[in-house]
């Protein structure tokens, strides 16, 4: 049985290589917030950036390496090294030939698309027609930047499910530091260059980027003797008809979550002109504590989860299930509380300055604030949906991903057309939340329905003395906020970690089953 302690392991390297990510993704956050700001171009980059991210929600690390992980462990555990590796080749194979294909009719038509701009009818001097512009100009430049980072997603989905989370982990740094390292160009040597020059130099960076992260994922993979060279053998084998067909099922539950985003930017047009912006920019924030717990604890929790499962081991599935969600939550909800109270602050220390004004911080802070109260939320989906993976029971995520769909229009469209303008996009953040909410609920009755009780009775006390203590936490910070700090830095530098005192204090005091564990966990 995999051990609270291995899967906790296992967490904190995932979540270490992830924080470094993230931290540098701040970095990045920081100096294009200041280089672009956060108006209808930042808006445009937005849109055209979330088109290759949502191919590698599909086809990526989304449904085809949940399709593909659990089958794939499977034939390690019970077949052998050599059967999985025909396996991920086949599979490999199949995915960069369809990418390759659509990638490059999405850059013909593209192509033809922008050539007649003259019938768009749209005034030439608008920022309607300059933002479609610049929009299908980025989005032509990242087009292929969908085959490479999908090839290294599948990369990091065979490494996890060998037990090989640190390269798999550190792999989206090689994007972090190629997007930096043009900013810091641009920075000195791009004042020629306006906004819309200055994006499309950004989507070149990018694109060098994803061939750097699947080059060094296939370096990895064969390594491990898995190797990612193209066959056209094996496409028929039962095993990847599986993988296929699970991914189908993944797909459409992973295009539902995609439909809601796609949602998201679309209305966050019609929201303001820098909605899109300053709500990508909030979720960017949010990156940090989502990746570092929430997504940590997904990665490792999927091939466990699976191997648990292909040994027929369902009690220890649900100990691992119990033991990782009550660690994530103790990790997550002070982080959710810290957030919410301080995100003026910590808005401003990270993007304030340049083109990114006192307006765009107070936006910024508020979808924030906003997105704060789902981290709890969030960091559960990445429990909840593994366990459903693991057991090839792609059906039930589509099921709950499907039905939210409606429930995020709908409050999607009442933020849009009912509030004010400036809180309109507070709105679309707020329905992220109560989807996110409504599917951890779902998914968890479902869970208890299929395989019996997961733990979610025995997490009741924990949670609440976990709440108590991010109370007593949140008083301290909220009571400790208003005084006259002399810049945002200085502000966070002492309610960060006086907050973190507090909370670490109290739960000594009221959670004595996590004291224990710490003294256990080396």
């Amino acid at each position: 049985m995999a051990g609270g302690s291995s899967i906790l392991r296992s967490t904190a390297v995932v979540g270490g290589a992830t924080a470094l990510s993230r931290v540098l993704g701040l970095v990045r956050e920081m100096m294009q917030s200041r280089l672009i700001g956060a108006g209808w171009e930042q808006s445009a980059f937005t849109l055209a950036f979330a088109i290759p991210n949502m191919a590698r929600k599909l086809f990526g690390e989304g449904a085809l390496t949940a399709a593909f992980v659990p089958i794939f462990k499977g034939e390690v555990e019970k077949e052998g090294l050599e059967k999985a590796q025909r396996l991920a080749r086949a599979v490999l194979s199949m995915m960069l030939l369809m990418l390759g294909a659509t990638v490059a009719l999405g850059v013909i038509g593209l192509t033809a698309w922008i050539s007649t701009r003259g019938g768009w009818n749209l005034d030439p001097d608008g920022v309607p027609y300059h933002r479609l512009l610049l929009t299908l100009r980025a989005t032509r430049i990242l087009l292929p930047y969908m085959i490479f980072i999908c090839g290294a997603a599948f990369g990091m989905g065979v490494l996890n499910a060998m037990g090989r989370f640190a390269a798999a982990s550190l792999m989206p740094c090689l994007l972090n530091v190629c997007w930096i390292s043009v900013l810091g160009y641009l920075a000195f040597f791009g004042g020629d260059l306006n906004l819309a020059e200055r994006v499309q130099r950004i989507a070149v960076a990018i694109l060098i980027a994803g061939f750097l992260q699947m080059a060094f994922m296939f370096w990895c993979m064969r390594r491990r003797g898995i190797s990612p060279w193209f066959t056209v053998t094996g496409w028929f084998e039962p095993g990847v008809k599986r993988v296929w067909r699970n991914t189908a099922l993944a797909a459409m539950g992973a295009g539902a979550v995609q439909i809601n985003y796609a949602l998201d930017q679309v209305l966050a047009q019609y929201a303001a002109p820098w909605a899109a912006g300053v709500v990508g920019y909030a979720e960017r924030l949010m990156d940090l504590p989502l990746g570092v717990v929430g997504v940590a604890f997904g990665t490792v929790l999927l091939p466990t989860f699976a191997g648990l499962f292909a040994k027929d081991d369902v009690a220890g599935a649900r100990e691992a299930f119990f033991s990782s969600t009550r660690s994530m939550l103790f990790v997550m909800l002070p982080a959710a509380v810290g957030v919410g109270v301080l995100a003026p602050e910590i808005t401003a220390a990270i993007y304030k300055g340049g083109a990114f004004d006192a307006d765009a911080v107070r936006r910024v802070s508020r979808a924030v604030a906003c997105y704060a109260f789902g981290l709890g939320f969030f960091g559960l989906q990445k429990s909840l949906v593994p366990w459903f993976q693991a057991q090839n029971d792609m059906r039930t995520p589509l099921k709950v991903s499907t039905c939210t769909v409606g429930l995020n229009a709908v409050l999607n469209m009442l933020s849009v057309f009912c509030l004010p303008v400036e809180w309109r996009h507070v709105g679309l953040a707020g329905s992220t939340v109560v989807c996110a909410g409504a599917s951890c609920l779902w998914l968890g009755v479902e869970a208890v329905r299929r395989n019996g009780e997961l733990g979610f009775v025995r997490l009741a006390g924990p949670v609440g003395r976990i709440l108590a203590a991010c109370a007593a936490m949140g008083g301290v910070i909220a009571l400790a906020r208003p005084f006259a700090w002399p810049s945002p830095i200085v502000a966070l530098a002492v309610l960060i970690p006086a907050g973190a005192l507090v909370y670490v204090a109290a739960a000594w005091m009221f959670l004595p089953e996590m004291r224990g564990r710490l003294r256990k966990w080396k």
